[in-house]
């Protein structure tokens, strides 16, 4: 039998491994490294936190981990940063169900994010690159903003920038641009100091540039705002926030006493408005599950609604779980529903929530997830329901996107789209305790704000609930599992911004964009392999006719 005969190309690579002890290793650690570190700069940017600017270092760190890797290096590295960020971004969803959830939901979406790096990886070598890198990343936002299950859009990038120089590019392009600009400016920074670090001078002027322009077009969009548009009319709005008798899943367990704290600081309200202490509010908000007791269906929870909206005076908007029609295989099911309630008349409008929440309001695949936790029999069967998400009370169109809805584009803008002149997210956080989620759904809401230039009130069972203006400032909060009410004079508008006439059209063109993007880097590959393919093959021939020849 002949022997083996060595493989050249490999004995190459052992030699140049040789020469350089120790620096592949370390390369690729100090890689791991950046990738997750990376994700962890990210997710301290995001709220409670106000360091918006977190959010370049770690696409620089991202940017500068991705370039020259392939698509599969790309993809790994990718998830890596999105463990760094998703882990302790979303630990809030295992407070009292265990980590197997918060875990399972952490991977599959740091799996997003690993699509978004291998695309980035493939795009790093284009001209351009941060570019086409950017337009990559908001293409995976968008899949995971709608896929599995209706998507998860918790944790894009534009969430966390309420307190940047960006976010008025929110009105111009809505929250995917504002994600597009972000991750733009923090890779074209990374390309940049790459270069510096290779002692390429010139060559690293072009992407500071890039990103000195990502960061200019914040103050460039402020002009585009409506800003100095006459209100249609300024109110007065009352957000009322009745507290929780116990924290966690088991909140509602005593379903009764939520309702009747938010009768009873309702009737406060009412005493301090007849003292004069308060303003007379127009409309009154209650929360989400501010009635867990169906009171189409429960004459008593009709009777202390009724109360309450009598002595106040005026109609409440209130979150409740009314009961639906049967499914087909006879198992019942209800809507999160918010209903407007006029004293001594009772619902006028009503609204369902439109995007329910797997896991939480109903469980896909029931039996399967059985098995991993008890919880599982805990989840709801609530249905969607149908609609603009919009109520009229007393004379105001409120949008309303009940508690995560607020995280969907469409959802917001079809509200906005049908007349809402100001938005109302009622929400429930009890069963997320004192955690950062309700201040993550507050940074939302404030993007909100700016998108369609409208006020936005959240209004929580136990906090933190809000005002906020149309710039996105925060005007009053409450605390958490306390009980309090705020009054706020709220402008009503009816302006237009530009992302409310675009709608989807900037992130189509993103997506498409990064397509392309990913198109273009593959067709230069092949190219370039065809060319080095052609040129071994060319010398190959040369030494054979030179040991002919010999």
């Amino acid at each position: 039998m002949a022997a083996p005969t060595a493989d050249p190309a490999a004995s190459g690579r052992v030699r140049r491994w040789a020469r350089r002890p120790g620096r592949p290793l370390a390369t690729y650690l100090a890689r791991l490294t950046a990738a997750a570190g990376g994700g962890v700069l990210l997710y301290f940017g995001f709220a409670p936190s106000t360091q918006w600017w977190l959010a370049l270092p770690a696409f620089g760190l991202l940017g500068a981990t991705l370039h020259g890797r392939r698509a599969r290096a790309g993809f790994g590295y990718g998830a890596l940063f999105g463990l760094g960020f998703l882990l302790p971004l979303l630990r809030w969803t295992g407070i009292y169900v265990g980590s197997v959830p918060w875990l399972a939901l952490s991977a599959a979406e740091a799996v997003f994010i690993g699509a978004a790096g291998a695309g980035m990886a493939v795009v790093s070598r284009l001209r351009g690159a941060p570019l086409w890198a950017a337009a990559v990343w908001v293409g995976a936002e968008a899949l995971r903003a709608r896929v599995p299950f209706g998507g998860f859009p918790w944790g894009r990038v534009a969430f966390g920038q309420p307190d940047g120089p960006l976010l008025p590019v929110a009105a111009v392009g809505g929250a995917p641009l504002l994600s597009f600009v972000t991750v733009l400016a923090g890779l074209a920074l990374g390309e940049a100091g790459r270069r510096l670090a290779r002692g390429e001078m010139r060559a690293a002027a072009v992407p500071a540039l890039l990103a000195l322009a990502a960061l200019a077009t914040g103050p460039l969009s402020a002009l585009l705002l409506p800003a100095g548009a006459p209100p249609v009319r300024t109110v007065t709005i009352a957000a009322v926030q009745g507290n929780v008798p116990r924290l966690g899943l088991d909140f509602n367990a005593q379903r009764r006493a939520v309702l009747d704290n938010h009768v009873r600081v309702t009737e406060q309200l009412a005493a301090d408005v007849a003292a004069g202490r308060r303003p007379r509010p127009d409309v009154v908000l209650w929360p989400e599950n501010a009635s867990d007791i169906d009171p189409l269906r429960n004459p008593d929870a009709a009777a202390a609604i009724d109360q309450a909206a009598r002595a106040v005076g005026v109609p409440i908007v209130l979150g409740t779980v009314l009961a639906g029609a049967p499914a087909p295989d006879g198992t019942p099911t209800a809507t999160n529903s918010v209903l407007v309630w006029q004293p001594g008349v009772g619902v006028v409008d009503r609204t369902d929530k439109r995007r329910v929440q797997p896991f939480g309001e109903y469980l896909p695949w029931r039996p399967f997830f059985r098995l991993l936790s008890d919880y599982a029999d805990r989840a709801g069967n609530f249905v969607p329901g149908t609609g603009a998400g919009a109520v009229d009370a007393a004379g105001i169109r409120v949008g309303i996107a009940i508690c995560w809805e607020i995280a969907f584009d469409d959802l917001v803008a079809e509200s906005v789209a049908a007349g809402a002149q100001v938005l109302a997210v009622p929400s429930n956080n009890a069963t997320f305790g004192r955690s950062d989620m309700t201040y993550q759904q507050l940074a939302m809401s404030r993007v909100r704000a700016v998108e369609h230039d409208r006020a936005v009130l959240v209004v929580t069972t136990s906090g933190v609930s809000a005002t906020i203006a149309p710039d996105g400032t925060v005007t009053a909060t409450t605390s958490s599992f306390t009980p309090d009410v705020l009054v706020a004079a709220t402008p009503l508008r009816a302006t237009t911004t530009l992302a409310d006439r675009l709608r989807g059209a900037p992130e189509g063109m993103l997506l498409a964009a990064g397509l392309v993007g990913v198109g273009l880097a593959r067709i230069g590959t092949a190219g370039r392999a065809t060319h080095g393919l052609a040129r071994r093959r060319g010398a190959g021939r040369a030494r054979a006719g030179e040991d002919e020849n010999g």
